[in-house]
């Protein structure tokens, strides 16, 4: 009974090992740019590292940023979103690691690219909508909450990154052992720009309890949740809905 006791142990101990090495690749699939061509393509260069973009310049004072989902190559959404908004420049984060970016990407990383990316937006355009969608809405209202952001989207956010992996592999110590917790909860009293959360009816991947849990933490008024019928985690951009309900809060 001792030695089956001692195998299970040093067996969940090793389970622990891997999960804290590995972590990483299990939240991030690096995509490769699939979509653009010089004049819709830029590189913010930051110490140790280069990122790439995907953008759609425009002269005037309204401008997008988006980040995306773990596993999205933001490029894809680069012509739909510039039809959707013409009067808005257009910047897309590819992460690190992520398409010619260099790097590997972290909690940590990103949000310092987000905000190194802001930064040099807002030196040009004065009125700047966020946008963050799964992986990335984690991204976008932490920046939210440290940046003059004029309007605030976030498309099947969560309360916690933290909760999701807790619920997924719920027999290991994930509270201990994740590095990347993307707690956006944290930030979402912090918030003044106008808000919407976007979630799907049918989402498998992130529970809209953890998205309502997230839009009751907004200070009243802040921000207005809305739930896209019929859609699921990785269909509700196909929505003909979807970019009817994003317009009139962008424009």
């Amino acid at each position: 009974m001792i030695v089956i006791i001692a195998v299970i142990l040093v067996g969940y101990l090793s389970g622990c090992a891997l999960l804290y090495a590995f972590q990483r690749s299990l939240i991030y699939f690096p995509q490769p740019r699939t979509y653009g061509s010089p004049a819709t393509t830029a590189t913010l260069e930051l110490p140790g590292v280069s990122l790439s973009l995907s953008v759609r310049p425009h002269e005037g004072p309204n401008a997008l940023i988006y980040f995306g989902g773990n596993a999205e190559d933001v490029s894809r959404s680069l012509p739909e979103l510039s039809e959707a908004f013409p009067e808005h420049s257009i910047y897309m984060l590819h992460y690190r690691g992520y398409g010619e970016s260099s790097g590997e990407p972290s909690e940590k990383a990103i949000h310092a690219d987000a905000l190194a990316l802001f930064d040099k937006v807002h030196a040009e355009h004065a009125n700047i909508t966020v946008v963050g969608r799964s992986l990335g809405s984690g991204v976008a209202i932490r920046l939210a909450s440290e940046r003059p952001v004029s309007r605030l989207v976030l498309v099947t956010p969560y309360n916690s990154f933290q909760e999701l992996a807790v619920s997924q592999y719920p027999f290991f110590p994930v509270r201990w052992l994740l590095k990347d917790k993307f707690e956006s909860w944290r930030y979402a009293a912090r918030i003044t720009a106008p808000t919407l959360l976007v979630a799907a009816e049918h989402d498998e991947i992130i529970p809209r309890s953890s998205t309502e849990a997230l839009f009751h933490h907004f200070s009243p008024g802040t921000a207005k949740l809305e739930i896209l019928r019929g859609t699921g985690h990785n269909s509700i951009s196909g929505s003909p809905e979807y970019m009817d309900l994003l317009k009139p809060h962008v424009s």
